[in-house]
């Protein structure tokens, strides 16, 4: 699996601009279900050129949906995702996150 399809986006959100911010920065990835660790850890290091310590991996399960239909509400689910949280060396950071 080559590097672009590993990581799918960056997850900006308030609880993952708080983990970018200290001494080992921590960033949060939507990535690909198939992938591991060792692979979303490389695929960092081919795409952005950083030095990764550890890497968090959790299947998120989807929430469930309503929404109006023509014969009444229609129950659905959301698709579930698998989010990675990549802690880096001291002192890096990825610059096309951060707005640099």
């Amino acid at each position: 699996m080559r590097a672009d399809q590993v990581i799918i986006e960056p997850i900006l959100s308030e609880k993952s601009n708080i983990a970018r911010e200290g001494d080992c920065k921590k960033y949060t990835f939507r990535v690909d279900p198939k992938a591991n660790k060792f692979e979303i850890m490389q695929a960092c290091k081919e795409l952005f050129g950083v030095n990764c310590i550890s890497c968090n991996v959790m299947n998120v399960g989807g929430k469930p949906k309503f929404s109006r239909g023509k014969g009444g509400y229609i129950k659905g689910y959301r698709s579930s995702w698998k989010k990675a949280i990549v802690t880096l060396a001291k002192g890096e950071s990825i610059s096309a996150i951060e707005g640099v």
